[in-house]
């Protein structure tokens, strides 16, 4: 099997599904399914069970997933190695963005680079799916998060910003004329957050319930930012936001309100202790040398 046919078959054994697959892979469903059955030809025998419903992994296919993955994963570790090598790099660090990456967070990553070039860094937003076990997964190095974040496993550096809150509303909302929010004001109107957040995380973000009491009510999950802001701009939702969104966005169907009682949000390097290496050290060093920046 060639390179890209392991990584057709391995993509659809962790999927269970043609179309999401195809869209992994950049290929149309159609292709994916000729490399399977002409893979499945090879074999001699199904990989997959296939219904108009489901799609499920055959003893067969369970076997060959289980032996190829390591070897999937060896050779891309080995072609990484390879193409940082030929940059003049010797390893790469990968830090995954809940803020977003905006102008000011910049110098930390120049930095960075200025004093390390044997290091690769590579800066990513990330969608709103459990963060926390993407770092635990070895997907990314770093994560820079809003805090607290309580996990036993995990390492909580230096604070790279901190950022007083606004209210994001549609222009056409009854707050929108408003010149500050207050806290309490949240409970009237409806809200989203991303799924399966710990509690204690969720709630330093956006709290359950105002100073007296009342719930602050989350509708439909949601899962990257541009479903969020553009819920809001309808009118579906209000949403809470770090200031600097201001600076990513230019919006003239949304009116950004400040909410003076809110706590600011406070962003950190946050890495698994078990993990912690050169580079993530040198990282941190670095933000703590530039010092916290302040919107």
């Amino acid at each position: 099997m060639e390179l890209r046919e392991i990584e057709i078959f391995l993509t659809l054994a962790e999927e269970l599904h043609f179309g999401r697959t195809a869209e992994r892979v950049r290929l149309s469903q159609a292709r994916v399914s000729q490399a399977i059955r002409t893979q499945e030809r090879r074999i001699g025998a199904p990989l997959f069970e296939r219904t108009s419903r489901t799609v499920r992994l055959t003893a067969v296919g369970r076997q060959l997933r289980d032996d190829l993955q390591p070897v999937y994963a060896g050779l891309h570790a080995s072609l990484d190695r390879a193409r940082l090598a030929a940059r003049g790099a010797t390893g790469r660090l990968r830090v995954g963005m809940m803020p977003f990456n905006v102008v000011d967070l910049h110098g930390y990553w120049k930095e960075f680079r200025r004093r390390h070039p044997q290091w690769e860094l590579e800066v990513r937003q990330l969608v709103y799916l459990d963060p926390f076990g993407r770092l635990r997964d070895g997907d990314l190095d770093v994560l820079v998060v809003w805090l607290p974040v309580e996990e036993p496993d995990f390492t909580v550096g230096p604070v790279l910003l901190t950022d007083p809150r606004i209210l994001a509303v549609s222009a056409d909302h009854e707050l929108a004329d408003r010149t500050t929010a207050r806290l309490d004001m949240f409970a009237d109107f409806q809200h989203a957050m991303p799924p399966a957040m710990p509690d204690y995380w969720e709630d330093g973000y956006l709290p359950f319930h105002t100073s007296r009491g009342r719930a602050i009510e989350r509708g439909e999950p949601v899962t990257n930012a541009e479903e969020l802001i553009n819920r809001v701009g309808m009118g579906e939702i209000v949403h809470g936001f770090p200031s600097h969104v201001t600076r990513h966005w230019g919006m003239p169907n949304i009116r950004w309100i400040p909410v003076p009682d809110l706590a600011t949000l406070s962003y950190a390097l946050v890495w698994r202790t078990a993990s912690e290496n050169e580079a993530i050290r040198a990282l941190a060093d670095t933000v703590r040398d530039l010092g916290t920046h302040r919107f």
